[in-house]
């Protein structure tokens, strides 16, 4: 009876080991391609209150925005850019308008 108790563990443990491997941990902030947005520059862009601008094409990451969409700073976060293309926030590198990151 206790070898039969001793196996039915030893069953157990090994099993749990292997769902513990499929285990998926989330963090936040959440990658977003090869950049990782700090939760303050996500949390300060969706805050104001900016204006939608029209544009025909695509707003996905790594297109460029034409120089003619204005694009607004993030206080103190040079790298991160942002504005409101056909009503969808966006994260752009401020010199280039490429888009890094569009906000849901």
């Amino acid at each position: 009876m206790r070898k039969t108790m001793l196996a039915a563990a030893a069953i157990l443990t090994i099993s749990s080991a292997a769902f513990a491997q499929s285990t998926v941990i989330v963090t936040d902030p959440a990658p977003t391609g090869s950049v990782v947005l700090p939760g303050e520059v996500r949390t300060y862009v969706m805050e104001q209150n900016t204006p939608s601008v029209v544009y025909d094409g695509d707003i996905a990451i790594g297109t460029t925005l034409p120089d003619t969409v204005e694009v607004h700073t993030v206080p103190d976060m040079d790298s991160y850019g942002y504005t409101v293309v056909n009503e969808r926030r966006v994260i752009v590198e401020p010199k280039t308008h490429r888009i890094i990151q569009v906000l849901e």
